[in-house]
């Protein structure tokens, strides 16, 4: 019984030896209150401005553009701030 076992247990190590380890996978568009991050190739279909912007005004925010990696895998991030002193209206959010 115990050869059996340790039989197994050798075949059940070799199987997940032999199986590559999966790499982290990211969604195109990620984001909480404070910015996000917005794939490259996304950006080159849809506009990334809108969404960025449309984000950052469901927090009460406004977006800030921060860097643009344009490259396969590279990303566009921005940064959600706060409405500027003296804007006389919150961001508005458009609805399709």
């Amino acid at each position: 019984m115990r050869r059996i076992g340790a039989a197994s247990l050798v075949a059940i190590c070799g199987m997940l030896a032999s199986t590559p380890a999966p790499a982290h996978w990211v969604p195109p568009f990620k984001g909480n209150d404070t910015g996000g991050i917005i794939a490259y190739p996304l950006a080159t279909q849809v506009d990334a401005r809108q969404m960025a912007v449309d984000h950052c005004a469901s927090y009460g925010k406004v977006a800030r553009f921060l860097a643009v990696q344009p490259n396969y895998g590279g990303y566009i991030s921005f940064a959600c701030r706060w409405v500027p002193y003296g804007a006389a209206e919150r961001p508005l959010r458009t609805l399709y």
